[in-house]
């Protein structure tokens, strides 16, 4: 049964910018993990349900809008988890209906905590490590269009791969 997840992936040269961050922290999955604002976590599905994931993908981009996106500065999870994280400061109410519109139908489930759009640059790291990420992306900025999101599969060995992008209608 694969997992998958869709997200919109940071463009270059932001992308490897903060995975080099995240990795710099200790953060083991720095490498397998592409830099991303998440829209559906990780979920497990049939093998027989994709087709109706992917034709559910392609009406919400089909409805959906390009936007602008601000990252900037740090916050944190803790002490409920100890995640540290670039903010989404300009797109934020695009990402929460983009978020909402895909977790429906053949997509639809429940989250253990309440959707926040971020950039994860730093999990499961020692709190030494979690503080330095936090300090030293604290003045982080870029901006950029959001114009398509991506489904994502994760593979046997452990890596993120995006296997189809879904363009927004207005990008």
């Amino acid at each position: 049964m694969p997992t998958i997840g869709v997200s919109v992936a940071i463009p270059s040269p932001y992308a490897e910018l903060l995975q080099a961050k995240r990795a710099s922290f200790g953060d083991p999955r720095a490498k397998s993990i592409p830099t991303h604002v998440t829209l559906l976590p990780p979920t497990e599905i049939e093998d027989s349900e994709v087709p109706a994931a992917v034709k559910h993908l392609e009406s919400v981009a089909a409805e959906g809008h390009s936007f602008p996106m601000v990252l900037r500065g740090t916050g944190t999870f803790r002490p409920i988890s100890p995640v540290v994280f670039v903010q989404v400061s300009g797109g934020l109410a695009e990402c929460e209906i983009l978020e909402k519109a895909v977790r429906q139908g053949p997509l639809q489930r429940d989250l253990d905590f309440y959707y926040h759009p971020h950039v994860t640059v730093a999990h499961h790291v020692t709190d030494e490590s979690l503080e330095r990420a936090f300090t030293e992306l604290a003045d982080f900025e870029c901006r950029f269009e959001v114009t398509e999101f991506h489904l994502y599969e994760h593979g046997d060995d452990g890596v993120w791969r995006a296997v189809r992008s879904f363009s927004l209608n207005g990008g």
